[in-house]
């Protein structure tokens, strides 16, 4: 795609201000929308929208397709004449300056649950949902109803029958379940009523969405119980392999993610019909998708499936070429930004321009000492990508400049010797560096600038959102401070 020259804003909805414990769907993300057209901006970027799983991390969700109930909006329900608004007394008792996840989770429950029971089983829009979503709202219903029902345990550790898929076994648990399938069926039908409201708002106000598509999915998800065959699996549902990288800047023994790795062979044989379904489905919610891990798609690197780190393992080739191919025969321009970070070597490069997406460029990474970053300072741009100040698993500007806790492999002298390379580069006396690198990227002639909300609000390290590598962590309100 090509884009015209205009900028925008990195906010996942879990950081907007709100009455609830958490930001959502409702008036919060209407009164952010009115801010960026306010200011100009033309882009609102998120982070995956799918249900979080373990660590309630949007990049191990239980279903590339389904949405994150937590970001229901109860004011929404309220409107829609579902709930009544005493209702709401039920929400709000969790904390009000981080993300309670446990608390929320169990109060919105409560909520939806009342909602549910409002609404008749044969309502017509419900059924048209039910109908038009049947592919993956089904197995999906019923794996989120049978984890309901086995304390949350793994699929792989179900019953047999359940694991292997028999269909006498699928039938009596959905029997036995149906109130709960149509729970988690009347969930998905909400979430995607107030998100495509929210998204015909943003194209009211001249506001395009990104959204983000993790590469690989969790191990622990409705896509890989109900596909095994798309994976690298055993016979008991145990990965063979799993997904990881290599050791790098942020960890001396690699990220080991424990994603199933993908059986691309089968994938092919099937035209990459899932993969299509999955972008197709985003593309409902979204304009443009930010792909992860891109250079998965051209190799990616294979840990064994008992490894405790991602160390030792080896790059395999992915099917990259005949896989975009698929995606332009269906997608007009290819919507996608190509997360080309990390190990890019002039394979990657060349798929990336092969299809003509726009790349990543990252201010904070240009200020390393290596030559290989370079790419990522103003000088050495194309006006064929995107740049950032920073992304989601960076610090923040400020923190980045001044934090003594580093997350890096790096020596405190080459950390010292980046900072004083990026105040000459920006021209800054650090007062106010983050505006001097968000003026490096407006200034720059890259076509498409987005700016993290911490960075336009000069926060320092409390409010990072992210750490590769590192299982634990908080979504902040930063929102909150924008005084919307």
């Amino acid at each position: 795609m090509r884009f015209p020259r205009s900028s925008g804003v990195l906010l996942h909805p879990t950081s907007l201000p709100g009455r609830f414990g958490i930001g959502d769907l409702g008036p919060q993300a209407h009164e952010f929308v009115d801010f960026l057209a306010e200011t100009g901006q033309r882009w609102w970027q998120m982070l995956p929208l799918g249900p979080t799983g373990g660590m309630n991390s949007p990049y191990q969700s239980h279903s590339s397709f389904a949405g994150n109930p937590l970001l229901i909006s109860p004011e929404g329900l309220v409107a829609e004449g579902v709930l009544a608004a005493a209702d709401l007394k039920l929400m709000g008792r969790g904390s009000r300056t981080k993300v309670d996840f446990a608390t929320v989770a169990r109060e919105k429950n409560e909520l939806l649950r009342l909602a549910c029971a409002a609404v008749p089983p044969d309502d017509s829009r419900f059924q048209q949902f039910e109908a038009a979503n049947a592919s993956w709202l089904d197995d999906y219903a019923l794996f989120m109803a049978i984890k309901g029902a086995t304390n949350d345990k793994a699929w792989f550790q179900w019953e047999r029958g359940l694991v292997s898929r028999q269909a006498k076994a699928l039938d009596q648990w959905r029997e036995k379940l149906a109130a709960e399938v149509h729970y988690h069926k009347f969930v998905q039908y909400v979430f995607a009523f107030q998100m495509e409201n929210l998204r015909a708002y943003c194209l009211n106000h001249q506001v395009n969405m990104i959204g983000d598509i993790p590469i690989f999915v969790a191990h622990d998800s409705a896509d890989v119980w109900a596909r095994p065959d798309l994976f690298f699996l055993d016979a008991k549902g145990q990965t063979t392999v799993q997904a990881g990288v290599p050791p790098d800047l942020f960890s001396r023994t690699g990220q080991l993610w424990g994603n199933p790795l993908y059986n691309w062979e089968v994938h092919e044989e099937e035209g990459f019909a899932w993969w299509i379904d999955r972008i197709g489905a985003l593309l409902k919610w979204v304009d443009l998708i930010r792909i992860d891990h891109f250079r998965g798609l051209e190799a990616y690197w294979e840990v064994p499936g008992k490894a405790k780190t991602a160390a030792k393992g080896r790059w395999v080739q992915s099917p990259g070429v005949a896989f975009f191919k698929a995606l332009e025969q269906r997608f007009l321009d290819l919507p996608l930004i190509a997360e080309d970070l990390g190990v890019i070597t002039p394979e990657v490069e060349a798929l990336r321009e092969q299809f003509g997406l726009p790349g990543m460029r990252i201010l904070q990474f240009g200020f390393s000492l290596s030559a290989s970053e370079e790419k990522h300072l103003p000088h050495r741009f194309v006006p064929h990508c995107v740049v950032y100040t920073g992304t989601h698993d960076n610090d923040t500007s400020r923190g980045w400049l001044h934090s003594k806790n580093v997350h890096t492999t790096q020596s405190a002298e080459e950390i010292q010797g980046e900072r004083r390379y990026a105040l000459r580069y920006a021209q800054s006396d650090g007062k106010e560096f983050h505006w001097d690198l968000i003026r490096l990227a407006m200034e720059s002639v890259a076509n498409v600038a987005i700016i993290p909300m911490q960075d336009l609000l000069g926060l320092d390290s409390s409010a990072r959102m992210n750490v590769p590598g590192v299982a634990r962590g908080e979504a902040r309100d930063v929102g909150r401070q924008l005084h919307l």
